[in-house]
């Protein structure tokens, strides 16, 4: 039991100390990407989320948190998850192959003016790279979320979050963190009658 605790204290350690030097790094670039995505959002764009695993839950999670509300009510804000319907990805899937999964979605839903969050840890993803390439074709603000080496992604976003670790939970986990700042700060901008601090 001593030892389980003991690593369940080093886990939480290793979560804080990445999150930690992530916000440090990144935080003027977070909130001026904040405040894009609110412009765009306030000028009648939406967000589009996808990735793949842990980070298709991540997308689907923050487009929620986009559409209902994060903490306080307020007026819906336009996002999709392009991870979540079955019957868009399988089809996809089966006629064109599983790298054209978002790719397709993007030729379909994108307007000029929208915001996409691609999510891949790796940043290899062919499937989510093929997203984004869609989406730099169109013009639209681009946003990677992904862990240390940045992987391909590098060449193919507007602005790159890269969480400094190789190891899947801690990225999963400092994404997810970067996701509900972003949501708030966006709020923020978006809504300020609805906080009171």
């Amino acid at each position: 039991m001593k030892d389980a605790r003991e690593a369940l204290l080093r886990f939480v350690a290793d979560s804080h100390d990445v999150g930690s030097r992530f916000f440090n790094d990144y935080g003027t670039q977070i909130v001026e990407t904040a405040d894009r995505i609110a412009t765009r959002l306030r000028d009648g764009g939406k967000v589009l989320l996808f990735g793949n695993g842990g980070s298709a839950a991540d997308a689907q999670h923050l487009a929620a948190e986009f559409v209902g509300r994060f903490i306080p009510d307020r007026a819906a804000l336009p996002a999709i998850s392009l991870a979540t319907d079955t019957s868009i990805l399988t089809a996809i899937g089966n006629d064109y192959g599983y790298d054209c999964v978002f790719s397709r979605q993007i030729e379909a839903l994108a307007n000029d003016g929208d915001v996409v969050i691609a999510i891949s840890t790796s940043g290899n993803s062919p499937n989510v790279l093929r997203g984004l390439n869609a989406a730099r074709e169109r013009g639209l603000y681009t946003l990677g979320f992904t862990g240390e080496s940045g992987g391909k992604m590098l060449d193919c976003v507007d602005v790159l979050f890269r969480v400094p670790s190789n190891v899947t939970p801690r990225i999963q986990e400092t994404h997810i963190l970067l996701g509900h700042v972003l949501c708030e700060l966006v709020d923020r901008s978006l809504f300020p009658e609805a906080y009171d601090d």
